[in-house]
């Protein structure tokens, strides 16, 4: 949010990630994407990516998380990335919209087990792995702009979250839809990918090409981790 955002709400009295401030931010995010201007999405350094979000439990009122998760949506899609979390808009709540629908390379696709993934929305989800299987490749991060990192991840996983009606759901994931679904809880755990990156395969953006293979083993040769 920007410094003249905060000043207002402090006037206010409305502190910072109380339930008050919460609500007032969450409707002037949806407020700012509806009249169709795109709010910043928060940077590394940022500490509200470094905080365990709030479960949610009734802050929002169905008509505002409605427009939230619709807001959430829009912003990611314009980005454009396949997942946003609340945090990564400066909103330490446990919501999160997923959605990978993109045409990639048939051969990537089937070494990285990319399925498309229809729109998702997440509320006060936990995952756990199922099995030992492991798969390792790039991930970026819309927090953490012009970089990407291998990040070797459980490939199948069991989860459950909320859907937005409040109901309960489980599913099971594997391959990529699974490393989405775990890329954005983590970050309503206060934990951003590079945490768990093999730190020497980190590159930037235009470096990427040169190791935007199926599999990982040029780079790992190139990069030496």
């Amino acid at each position: 949010m920007s410094k003249e955002s905060m000043d207002d709400l402090n006037n206010a009295g409305l502190a910072p990630y109380s339930p008050a401030w919460i609500h007032s931010e969450v409707t002037r995010l949806v407020d700012l994407v509806d009249s169709g201007e795109m709010p910043p999405i928060v940077q590394l350094g940022h500490p509200v990516l470094r905080m365990r979000a709030n479960e949610l439990d009734g802050q929002l009122g169905p008509e505002l998380l409605q427009g939230f998760l619709g807001a959430m949506r829009t912003v990611m899609l314009d980005a454009p990335g396949v997942g946003l979390a609340a945090p990564q808009l400066g909103i330490p709540l446990r919501i999160a919209v997923l959605q990978d629908l993109y045409e990639t390379n048939p051969e990537i696709a089937t070494a990285r087990e990319r399925e498309p993934l229809d729109y998702l929305e997440i509320i006060n989800p936990h995952y756990r792995p199922v099995g030992d299987r492991t798969a390792a490749f790039y991930e970026g991060c819309l927090s953490f702009n012009g970089y990407q990192g291998v990040v070797e991840r459980p490939a199948d996983i069991s989860t459950s979250f909320l859907d937005a009606d409040g109901v309960p759901r489980r599913r099971n994931f594997s391959g990529w839809q699974a490393r989405i679904f775990q890329h954005e809880t983590d970050h309503l755990d206060g934990t951003v990918y590079i945490d768990k990156a093999l730190t020497r395969s980190l590159c930037a953006n235009h470096e990427y090409p040169r190791w935007a293979n199926p599999g990982i083993d040029q780079a790992r040769v190139g990069l030496g981790f």
